[in-house]
């Protein structure tokens, strides 16, 4: 387990390094896996229509309700991979 977490932190400080910049879906995507994999399900309300990219934000997160935290850990390291 603390190997899947130790693979999990490096690929969040490789994400910081990237060669280019990923899109906006791919980045949500690698926000929401990263919240879920280190904080579990979502919580809280949806932020309000004039905030955006937090509305945008946390509907990805809202996406991912139900997956485990390893299983989003796993998709995480598997997207960070495919980037570099």
């Amino acid at each position: 387990m603390s190997d899947l977490i130790t693979q999990f932190e490096e690929a969040a400080a490789n994400a910081q390094n990237l060669k280019k910049k990923p899109d906006n879906d791919t980045l949500l995507k690698l926000y929401s896996l990263y919240k879920q994999g280190s904080k579990g399900d979502i919580a809280g309300s949806r932020p309000g229509f004039t905030n955006p990219v937090g509305r945008a934000k946390f509907d990805a997160w809202a996406k991912l309700k139900g997956t485990s935290k390893n299983d989003a850990m796993k998709s995480y390291i598997d997207l960070i991979g495919s980037l570099q």
